[in-house]
């Protein structure tokens, strides 16, 4: 299908929703993907749809002294694609801190290495040459002796080693001694997509990830006296925790009482874990997730509770929080994260939470993993709300929904931002959540200004506010205009048809309009894909007769109309208009003003509806 003709089928089958989605211009690999069906009009994965899959059997064994991290593991590769695979790219993302390496972040000359030592790497029981396998960075590419054709599998035995960063925390290392979060800890078979074959985007500490659902099994061996958090479920608690405290955490697991699994006591008397051998191998499994990653500590409390996050089967979901006794922060976030999976299940996105647990860690980042949270200490009550909500909030996106972080950063980061925008207030109802509403308002029309649309690999500078507070606002907008009930519908189509796969933006483009039955592409353009600023402006105010005030969009970028109106006797009244004023592209409303009291002053705007030119906000009566 050419190019010409492929534009109308991303949208609605109507002909408002064809004249309104031919202005789009689709990139020719996405446009492949329509025309191989694995992509549909609807917004569905296409009758062609496919993706990849890895098993992964690891064992690690981990010194928090030295911090030197020694692993082997088995991965039984599957090549579900239509192509012939010549080669397989693998990623190793220690390698961020290799002598020598590209890196975007700064990290400390004491944490520079030799990066990830391979000793060993066998494909299908034969050891593959130094020649057959190139490392580039983070990317090591394995070129296969013979190609793996659609339906193979290959199994890769792989050992190696590399010492933990300590001084730069880039999402990973030792947070101080005897507590370590260990994350990207292992080789892994990159993506291989749809769009644009493997995934050979180099980590460089600034960007995040891009990885496929796979399963993972997972040994886990320390000293005797850490206690090993990790994503999915302990399979031999009873074997390495202390009788008492494994009890503890079964107990809080079908309760709703928040308990201690490890106290001040236990710490005082080490006697928490099972202490028979100099070590404990800790057993972690988990099924159709993304990453894994462990967190250990010989210096924690741990409370934990739970909560039924499925009315319909009673499933529930524990959470806990793992956390250094000095930061009296922590010992709120027990309450915090439990309130936001439940408002995550009920509220909003109001989908039951799909993972059995959730582990807030202390750490010393602010970043997302599978069941896991590594969240730093802060002083501040509504900052360690927001936080903890933000970083829960990503558990739906991207790790149930499996967007490509790497290059659409904000179809993750825009939801777990206005995950915390809903949820705080709904936690505290003291929070009004200004984050990222004054930097969008500052770079508007700058040349630092890109659409949202633009891949994150490219933004640069406008990556925080792309990837963060537009659209977020973007989704506000449209949660605004549509009303709960019918953004839920199409929050969920997306959710129903895209769980455990790899939705691209026009994927959720389409989702949107099919399942809430509404043609979106005039936002979708406007706020996500084309230049131009939010500016809204009063440019005509009557008083007398029948009150109005004309409020024009300057800019082409369509937002609220927040109007307050302040009368004579200093009492306000706040008039509201979703962005449909602005849809079938007019660029004046006229909006009746109350009567009955003499009106002296107006003024435009509100807390999450940015604002590039603030001074034709306010009109008052002379």
């Amino acid at each position: 299908m050419a190019l010409r003709n492929l534009l109308p089928v991303l949208c609605l089958l109507t002909a408002s929703a064809v004249q309104a989605q031919q202005t789009i211009t689709l990139p020719v690999n996405i446009a492949a993907a329509y025309t191989k069906q694995t992509r549909s009009a609807n917004g569905d994965p296409g009758k062609n749809y496919w993706q990849n899959y890895a098993d992964y059997g690891i064992k690690i064994n981990f010194d928090p002294i030295t911090r030197l991290l020694q692993g082997e593991e088995t991965i039984d590769y599957t090549n579900n694609s239509p192509d012939s695979l010549k080669q397989i790219v693998f990623k190793l993302y220690p390698n961020l801190y290799k002598k020598g390496n590209i890196r975007l972040m700064p990290i400390n000359e004491a944490d520079v290495t030799e990066g990830v030592s391979i000793d060993s790497l066998q494909m299908n029981g034969a050891s593959l040459t130094g020649r057959q396998r190139r490392v580039n960075g983070t990317n090591m590419n394995i070129n296969l002796p013979k190609a793996l054709i659609p339906g193979q599998h290959v199994t890769f035995y792989i050992q190696w080693h590399y010492t933990l960063n300590k001084k730069s925390h880039i999402r990973t290392g030792e947070i101080d001694p005897g507590a370590d979060f260990v994350a990207y800890f292992f080789p892994r078979i990159a993506v291989y997509d749809d769009i644009d074959g493997w995934n050979t985007y180099p980590y460089t500490g600034n960007l995040e990830f891009y990885n496929d659902f796979c399963h993972f099994k997972a040994a886990i061996t320390v000293p005797n006296d850490q206690m090993v958090w990790a994503t999915g479920n302990l399979l031999n608690g009873s074997a390495v925790m202390a009788d008492k405290n494994y009890q503890r955490m079964i107990d809080a697991a079908k309760n709703d009482a928040v308990v201690y699994v490890i106290d001040s006591t236990d710490l005082a008397n080490n006697n928490y874990t099972n202490h028979t051998d100099s070590t404990n191998t800790w057993v972690y499994e988990a099924d159709g997730v993304t990453d894994f990653v462990f967190a250990c500590s010989n210096h924690y409390l741990w409370h934990s509770t739970s909560l039924i996050v499925d009315p319909s089967t009673g499933r529930r979901t524990r959470v806990d929080a793992a956390y250094n006794p000095k930061h009296k922060d922590y010992y709120t976030v027990i309450n915090d994260a439990r309130k936001t999976v439940e408002a995550m299940s009920y509220q909003f996105p109001a989908w039951p939470y799909p993972y059995p647990h959730e582990t807030v860690f202390d750490g010393l980042d602010q970043m997302e993993y599978p069941m896991m949270v590594n969240d730093n200490p802060v002083t501040d009550h509504e900052e360690s709300v927001e936080l903890t909500d933000h970083e829960i909030f990503h558990t739906m996106f991207p790790f149930y929904m499996g967007t490509n972080e790497t290059k659409y950063a904000w179809m993750d980061e825009g939801w777990a931002t206005i995950g915390e925008w809903v949820i705080s207030p709904m936690i505290d109802s003291t929070i009004v959540d200004l984050y990222g509403v004054v930097p969008v308002e500052q770079s508007a029309g700058k040349e630092t200004d890109l659409p949202i649309i633009t891949l994150s690999t490219e933004t640069n500078r406008s990556y925080f506010t792309n990837s963060y507070p537009k659209p977020a606002m973007g989704y506000l907008f449209v949660k605004d205009m549509l009303g709960d009930d019918l953004f839920n519908k199409g929050l969920h189509y997306y959710i129903q048809q895209w769980h455990g796969k790899h939705p691209i933006p026009y994927d959720f483009f389409n989702c949107m309009n099919t399942g809430s039955g509404k043609n979106l592409n005039w936002f979708w353009k406007k706020w996500f894909m084309d230049n131009g600023v939010p500016d809204l402006a009063i440019t005509k105010v009557t008083v007398t007769g029948k009150p109005s005030a004309v409020i024009t969009s300057v800019g082409s970028k369509p937002v609220p109309v927040d109007l307050v109106v302040t009368f004579a006797d200093s009492t306000t009244q706040t008039i509201h208009r979703s962005i449909a004023v602005w849809e079938k592209g007019d660029t004046t409303v006229t909006i009746p003003l109350p009567t009955g009291k003499k009106i002296v002053k107006l003024t435009l705007g509100s807390v999450h509806v940015p604002d590039s030119n603030k001074k034709d906000n306010i009109w008052e009566l002379k």
